[in-house]
């Protein structure tokens, strides 16, 4: 890869697969473990990748699987070019590329672009007095004393300065350089740098070189991360557009996927896939609540939509995500997924009904959907679990092993209880793969109904228009209309503990595709939707003159 310091000049186009994913993000230390140290690995994925598409899926998302010393779960990178042992081999990440694209199904890595372990050797050598290669490949002051850099790392090593974190204090910031460096602060080096330069080549070969093994894209950690000093954001987005433009012309098919969660800004910088859930982005906090805060519990939860006595207010998301979604039609996603490894699973305080509503809708919205492992089947937030590898508060409970039947471990492990990673649901009632596949009512298998949905009709998809059709603030139910190539939806949604009888414009016909305990009458002056506590709806319809 060449410099990357000027920005495309061309419209980039995500992907064309992109038209039909359905993601799986695998949280490889939790999912299957074949070898029976008590912690998940690549063969157990290899293991499983036929169960994954029989959910519908067609794309995974693995959660860091290189070598680290594992201070934040693999999110802490010592060797960006070798799976971490625990997991297998490079090879084995090889087999894996290969059985899924034998399935029509693409991996994507998570790339921890923005800094690394303390432990990383190209880390080792730029905490080193005596000035090397990789002496500015991180950002540090020039000084032990300097006090006007607060975060700053000092007294880690003989060199005179202090080393500024990305996260947790044994996670570097990798040099990005600053947009705009301060000029009295000389250790703030510019985008043009050498060292600079050379970082961002290295990330580019880190890249190339899993591409070429059988990668099919990345999701980016801490995508905005990057560069410092930028208040506009003009050179992170240049940053990035530079990797797409390189990525455009040698790698077409490679999707980029961001951690930034502003796809307004995140599609225009070359960015395929944007997520609507960290960083306080209030459209998926106002669905399903704001996570962080001590002790596991909020530090803010206004009243949420998915809200059983009917506090919420759809409008609280409808007016962030639909200037997202009007930005970013037709040239990237916008992804409302299940969860992810850093919040609670959002079955967190509720029951399996209230889980079918929220899917109901998350399975039904414009973008790319992302189901986190385990969600299919409803697992639950085990509470009070100490932290294992960073998983402070909230993010540990979250984390347990996936229960694919009853008995040892939830068949997750053949180790003793005492080696797993995190231990399982203790619960006898604990949701698992194998009951829910004999019972065609269940969780699992409404999940690969939705999922199937959104392949067999594409005005449910990915690229299905969208617009609300009874959307009301704070009132109930939400009603929206998915449409493409003259097919219709009208998806509506009552998570309340109250019936609800609402009058909705008129149409021709009504057919019920996937409902909860709600009806859709068609009518010439009016249609009438009547919906029971706790429910949703799927309907087809046809609207007068048309379809």
């Amino acid at each position: 890869m060449k410099g990357t310091t000027k920005a495309a000049n061309t419209q980039h186009r995500p992907p064309s697969w992109l038209e039909t994913a359905n993601f799986y993000q695998i949280y490889p230390q939790s999912f299957y473990d074949t070898n029976g140290d008590g912690i998940g690995d690549i063969p157990g994925i290899i293991a499983k990748l036929d169960y994954i598409q029989s959910l519908g899926i067609s794309a995974l998302w693995l959660s860091p699987v290189f070598e680290s010393p594992f201070g934040d779960a693999g999110y802490d990178v010592s060797d960006f070019y070798k799976v971490a042992p625990r997991y297998g081999s490079n090879s084995d990440l090889e087999r894996l590329f290969e059985e899924a694209h034998r399935r029509g199904m693409r991996i994507c890595l998570d790339l921890v672009a923005g800094h690394t372990s303390n432990q990383h050797p190209w880390f080792k050598a730029s905490a080193q007095a005596k000035k090397n290669r990789y002496t500015n490949w991180y950002v540090w002051t020039d000084s032990a004393w300097t006090a006007d850099e607060p975060n700053a790392v000092r007294g880690f090593s003989d060199r005179d300065g202090g080393y500024l974190p990305n996260f947790f204090s044994f996670q570097p910031a990798l040099n990005y350089g600053y947009a705009k460096p301060d000029p009295a602060k000389k250790w703030q080096l510019p985008i043009s740098d050498p060292a600079v330069q050379a970082v961002r080549r290295e990330l580019g070969k880190i890249m190339k070189f899993w591409l070429d093994l059988g990668a099919d894209g990345f999701r980016v950690d801490m995508a905005a991360s990057l560069v410092r000093g930028d208040a506009d954001g003009r050179g992170i987005r240049e940053l990035w557009r530079s990797y797409r433009q390189w990525l455009d012309k040698d790698y077409p098919e490679a999707v980029l996927i961001a951690e930034w969660c502003n796809p307004r800004r995140t599609i225009g910088a070359g960015f395929d896939i944007d997520f609507l859930i960290h960083f306080g982005e209030p459209a998926y906090n106002a669905l399903l609540g704001t996570p962080w805060g001590a002790n596991g519990e909020p530090a803010h939860r206004p009243p949420v939509f998915f809200d059983r006595k009917g506090r919420g207010d759809i409008r609280r998301f409808l007016d962030n995500y639909l200037p997202h979604y009007r930005a970013t039609r037709g040239r990237g996603y916008i992804s409302l997924p299940t969860g992810n490894h850093d919040f609670p699973r959002h079955r967190r305080g509720r029951e399996e009904r209230d889980q079918r509503v929220i899917y109901a809708m998350l399975f039904t919205m414009p973008g790319v959907p992302f189901l986190y492992y385990g969600d299919e089947i409803g697992m639950r937030y085990i509470e009070n679990l100490t932290a294992r590898e960073g998983s402070y508060a909230n993010r540990t409970g979250t984390r347990t092993p996936m229960q694919w039947r009853r008995g040892r471990n939830a068949g997750f492990s053949t180790a003793p209880s005492s080696q797993l990673y995190l231990p399982v649901d203790p619960a006898p009632d604990a949701p698992n793969v194998e009951q829910q596949e004999r019972d065609p009512k269940s969780l699992l298998n409404l999940t690969r109904r939705f999922l199937a949905l959104r392949l067999d009709h594409p005005a449910l998809g990915n690229l299905g228009g969208f617009r609300p059709i009874h959307a009301k603030a704070k009132k109930y139910p939400f009603v929206y209309e998915r449409f493409l190539r003259g097919e219709r939806f009208w998806i509506a949604i009552n998570p309340t503990e109250r019936a609800i009888k609402v009058a909705l414009p008129a149409i021709e016909s009504a057919e019920t595709v996937e409902a909860l305990d709600a009806e859709l009458t068609a009518g010439s002056r009016k249609s009438d939707l009547l919906m029971e506590p706790v429910s949703f709806g799927i309907f087809r319809i046809r609207i007068f003159g048309g379809r």
